[in-house]
């Protein structure tokens, strides 16, 4: 078997989740990937006690290696010398500036590894007038106009119930990296990658960005509505749930109205502007009729009629969904809690014929590799005591 991404050492200083969870698709294909973190805390999102494995943390470090490193020690810096020396990728998620107080920015790294790739994973970017800002996912859907298209015009704007940006841009700094990794091996190049969590939010946004540079179009909050304000898209309740319905063609309008038992409306709403002009009405009706059998009813109805439906799910049930066995996206870990013990896990967002994403290992404890890597590094059985006597570990 040969990963993608067997052979690269990633030296990872990132915490949270954008950072932790982009090296960690290249983790799953094959990455070495040491995750520095601060003796005795660890990544905040470890969770107490201190040090811990929560959900989250599991979530962005399968298949990592841990090194507990004092930065601001008078050994870091030659343990993350010797550790770039071996490296092919840094990647941290500090505010702008920080690394390089630390003497670990680019340059200096640079220096010691000339065909280093570097990426910085920032709310706004290494430049800019807001490059200095503090930001979260909430902040970032709030300024980058997420939240000013999701919502209900009743209610106002609503920011997404996951963490939308954070997540995304994990996603976009792993295939920056992997771009970076790819022209290295053309051009023997490194490379500084600067990965924002306000530009991944604009990714996401164009096509909404898009219609308003070209054509000046302002969205408006539709709730549960399709962009499209046909009635007969939307979110509907039935008589134990809501289901989903997005019926646009006309085929699929037609064959909504004699599944639910009303042909003889059709007539009354036959076409896209009939329906639009009558948008409440016809909400309305289907609405009222659908409120009359179970969810299960009419799923197993309009599916067999090729009407595009889903149930409203909560996660209870998404997790028992046969599908995910067939997409092997889950994955069971030793608990850690109890090694005894297996969790389930979501594991990997694609799939490949040969040498897909594989479980290197479980989500490490804190500092649980330093005598391997320092031993590695060449620092005796001795050093290794005396660091960890010193707090630099």
């Amino acid at each position: 078997m040969a990963l993608a991404f067997d052979g690269i050492r990633i030296v990872d200083f990132t915490q949270v989740l954008a950072g932790p969870f982009a090296t960690q698709q290249l983790a799953q294909l094959g990455a070495e990937v040491i995750k520095i973190e601060q003796p005795d805390v660890g990544d905040i999102t470890r969770g107490p006690p201190p040090g811990d494995r929560s959900p989250s943390f599991i979530t962005c470090n399968l298949g990592k290696k841990s090194l507990t490193l004092d930065l601001k020690s008078a050994d870091a810096t030659e343990i993350v010398h010797k550790l770039v020396e071996r490296a092919d990728v840094v990647v941290e998620n500090f505010k702008p500036g920080v690394m390089q107080r630390l003497g670990f920015d680019y340059d200096s790294l640079k220096a010691i590894k000339e065909d280093l790739v570097y990426c910085s994973i920032s709310g706004y970017g290494q430049t800019g007038p807001k490059a200095p800002l503090a930001a979260f996912d909430g902040a970032i859907q709030a300024s980058s106009g997420m939240m000013a298209v999701s919502g209900h015009p009743e209610t106002g704007p609503v920011r997404a119930g996951y963490f939308a940006v954070d997540m995304s841009t994990a996603l976009q700094a792993a295939f920056a990296i992997a771009a970076a990794l790819h022209r290295k091996q053309i051009t023997g190049l490194g490379q500084r990658l600067d990965v924002a969590m306000m530009d991944t939010a604009m990714l996401m946004l164009a096509p909404q960005m898009s219609a308003y540079l070209m054509n000046g179009t302002v969205p408006d909050l539709l709730g549960n509505q399709s962009p499209t304000r046909q009635p007969t898209a939307n979110i509907f309740p039935t008589a134990n749930g809501r289901l989903q319905i997005i019926a646009l063609r006309e085929t699929q309008v037609e064959s909504l109205f004699a599944i639910i038992g009303i042909p003889d409306r059709y007539q009354e709403f036959d076409n896209p502007k009939l329906r639009l002009k009558r948008s409440a009405e016809l909400h309305d009706l289907v609405s009222t009729v659908l409120l009359t059998q179970s969810t299960e009813h009419w799923l197993a109805a309009l599916l067999k009629a090729n009407v595009p439906v889903s149930e409203v799910r909560g996660l209870a049930d998404v997790a028992t969904d046969e599908q995910f066995a067939y997409r092997n996206a889950f994955v069971d870990i030793a608990s850690p809690k109890d090694g005894e013990e297996t969790t389930r896990v979501v594991f990997a967002g694609h799939t490949a014929t040969e040498d897909g994403p594989t479980l290197q290992r479980t989500a490490p404890r804190l500092g649980e590799h330093n005598d391997v890597i320092l031993a590695e590094l060449g620092y005796s059985p001795e050093s290794i005591e005396s660091l960890r006597d010193q707090g630099s570990i």
